[in-house]
């Protein structure tokens, strides 16, 4: 249903290595840009885009993009990465049985406080 998502953010040269790092732990490579405007990030197209807004203003207003992980080690390196990369957690990488058995997430905020969750669905608790 949905092709693609984009997101603001103010430092675009940052952005684009921070979502490098963290969307390649996900399978996702950049695959278009526009300098000092926007980059596409995919697997087979963009399907996930920053957009440079240098007036952003963050605001929590309960948003957040959510990517599919293809296990829980990956959900694991994502946060890691986020971590290391410049992000800060959001939620830590693990089970969430309040929204079903096998929903195992890790939820992330970018450097301009962007929420980002990485998911997969596993059968057996780890």
């Amino acid at each position: 249903m949905i092709d693609h998502v984009s997101i603001g953010v103010r430092d675009l040269a940052r952005a684009r290595q921070f979502y490098g790092a963290l969307l390649a732990t996900l399978g996702m490579n950049e695959l278009r840009g526009w300098p000092a405007a926007a980059v596409g990030y995919g697997k087979t197209y963009p399907e996930f885009w920053i957009n440079h807004r240098p007036d952003l203003v963050v605001a929590d207003n309960g948003a957040h993009v959510c990517l599919r992980a293809p296990n829980a080690k990956a959900v694991d390196i994502f946060h890691a990465v986020a971590l290391n990369a410049g992000g800060s957690s959001d939620g830590e990488p693990g089970p969430r049985p309040e929204y079903s058995k096998a929903y195992y997430a890790a939820f992330i905020r970018d450097p301009d406080g962007n929420r980002i969750e990485a998911v997969t669905f596993v059968e057996s608790e780890r």
